[in-house]
């Protein structure tokens, strides 16, 4: 069953172009709904920005091979990785949501464009990553809706409460579920199910692909670029938006500033400035 090509399958239903039409407009709807975000939200501007005013405050100029190097640390931690994450649980449903994510969107294209009738057999390999990927997803996405993302030690959200930042989550949720269900009634000879997930499956994945705009797509194309800004500064010495405080803890400064009360902390960021440090909530 789940070796079953299910586009192909579909392309005895619809035709193979239609099938083939609707991939390309929802990838011409994240590119466009993109593009549209950044101008909205001038994120592009202020990214760029804020770069430029942390490299006037730079202490040295990197070479290269630095550059180089961080880019490679930037992707092989924040990336692939997922390694700004302090929740072991959060990174870890993170990491199957995405390869889920990546392996289904991957195979759909390449099944939908290189094997798009029965004609044309897709190798075995193609069908099973993509049932595959639609339940690396289901299983990272439905652990942190109703497992992680309750958690008081997170979010503390309820599982029924829903906001328009959650449009990504739930409907990559529904695109993969309804996509899974769709296939496996189609292989089954489901009739009316097989119909109804499958509208469902569309439905789910025009709001993922057409809704950039209201949800949290456009943030992973900016997530990677950030941290990788992020590691340039720190290793060439310039300062983002706050000033040198200097060493909390050096009389000296203390002395200047008498308002300043003993520390609470545990760290240098909070020692001199009176504030009780909280336990980090994981995101």
């Amino acid at each position: 069953m789940f070796a079953n090509n299910p586009f192909a399958d579909l392309a005895t239903v619809i035709s193979p172009g239609l099938i083939q039409a609707y991939v390309v407009l929802m990838f011409i709807l994240v590119v466009g709904g993109t593009i549209i975000d950044m101008i909205h939200k001038k994120s592009a501007t202020y990214f760029f920005d804020k770069a430029e005013k942390a490299k006037a405050s730079r202490e040295r100029e990197l070479g290269g091979g630095e550059k180089n190097a961080i880019l490679i640390k930037t992707i092989a931690h924040d990336v692939l990785t997922s390694g700004e994450f302090c929740s072991q649980k959060r990174r870890v449903s993170h990491l199957f949501t995405m390869y889920g994510f990546v392996t289904f969107i991957a195979t759909t294209i390449i099944m939908v464009f290189g094997f798009p009738t029965s004609d044309t057999p897709a190798p075995t390999i193609l069908p099973l990553l993509w049932h595959l990927g639609a339940l690396m997803v289901c299983f990272g996405g439905y652990w942190f809706w109703f497992f992680i993302r309750v958690d008081v030690s997170a979010e503390g959200v309820p599982w029924h409460r829903i906001v328009r930042a959650d449009m990504f989550i739930l409907s990559l949720l529904g695109t993969t579920t309804f996509g899974f269900l769709w296939s496996v009634f189609q292989a089954a000879g489901g009739g009316a199910l097989t119909t109804v997930f499958l509208a469902l499956f569309i439905i789910a994945s025009a709001v993922l692909f057409g809704g950039v705009l209201w949800s949290k797509f456009a943030h992973m194309f900016f997530k990677p670029a950030a941290a990788y800004q992020k590691r340039i500064i720190k290793a060439d010495g310039s300062r983002e938006n706050l000033p040198d405080l200097g060493d909390l803890t050096d009389p000296a400064l203390q002395k200047k500033f008498p308002d300043i009360p003993e520390y609470m902390g545990t760290t240098p960021a909070y020692m001199g400035l009176g504030i009780k440090r909280e336990k980090p909530r994981h995101y």
